[in-house]
């Protein structure tokens, strides 16, 4: 698997299919690029070339905390370096959860190198940002003030990354605990200034300034609250709205399987989608 020196960090990444316009998809959560392999494939498939790549703090790719923007942002500047360093830009650039928040971040920082936007899961309201902030980064920045950098490495995110790549493990040991938990802080604090947004991350003047064919898939869940996809909708001008799964407003977070499940149903509409905006492979 290629690995690319991104602004410092080492990130892995795959491209599926070798002709066509450029799309780069990201999961959500902190899950690696495994979760997007299947759509990636089927939009290859459709002529397209797609990039997917582990985000910094993901998957197999370095582990770097740091900066004094948001973590979506960071993520955002990366891959817009990641399509530079592959002559990739411009593409459609899309993603799920907090994928869609990077997507969107992506086409208010970049839109000269956004072509379209594929937006699945958007996140959005009060409960999601409370409970996001507390579950990627206040805990951690706790347990980093209360146990130091080894107890940061035994817990869920990094533990998994040092499993990943275990030269993580040494990344982690080196940072100044005080120092993380600053940082952890400050990305939480993003969360709760997005609780009364349209949806997390972004302004309604920020909706309302993006240009490009935006298709949006609303979530299902109160994380992922079907309001937050209309809201944006309804300020993205170019946009169109695909419902897929029925609504379930009593769940926290249905479960990632089921909309994994559901790649070839994504991968049918934004084709469609591409289609009729004329964004052709």
């Amino acid at each position: 698997m290629p690995v690319a020196d991104v602004r410092g960090v080492r990130i892995p990444y795959e491209v599926h299919g070798d002709r066509g316009l450029w799309i780069a998809l990201s999961p959500g959560g902190r899950r690696s690029m495994a979760d997007v392999r299947d759509l990636a494939m089927r939009l290859s498939k459709a002529g397209y070339r797609v990039l997917i790549h582990d985000r910094r703090n993901c998957g197999a790719a370095d582990v770097s905390v740091e900066g004094d923007q948001s973590e979506y942002e960071i993520w955002a500047d990366d891959l817009h370096e990641l399509l530079s360093q592959l002559n990739a830009a411009p593409a459609i650039v899309g993603g799920g959860s907090s994928g869609c928040r990077l997507s969107v971040l992506f086409a208010l920082r970049h839109p000269e190198a956004t072509r379209a936007l594929l937006l699945w899961r958007v996140t959005g309201g009060a409960h999601a940002a409370a409970i996001l902030a507390e579950l990627f980064y206040a805990r951690y920045a706790r347990a980093a003030l209360q146990g130091g950098m080894a107890a940061v490495c035994e817990i869920e995110t990094f533990k998994e990354a040092i499993e990943a790549k275990p030269s993580n493990r040494d990344r982690l040991m080196a940072m100044d605990p005080q120092a993380f938990a600053r940082t952890m802080n400050n990305w939480a604090s993003y969360f709760a200034r997005g609780k009364d947004q349209p949806i997390i991350g972004a302004s309604e003047g920020d909706l309302r300034s993006i240009q490009v064919p935006t298709c949006i898939i609303p979530g299902n869940d109160q994380r992922h609250l079907r309001q937050c996809a209309l809201a944006a909708h309804r300020l993205i001008a170019n946009s169109e709205l695909h419902d897929l799964l029925p609504e379930r407003p009593d769940v926290d977070m249905v479960p990632v399987e089921e909309w994994l499940a559901k790649m070839g149903d994504i991968a049918v509409i934004f084709t469609g989608f591409l289609a009729r905006m004329r964004i052709a492979a």
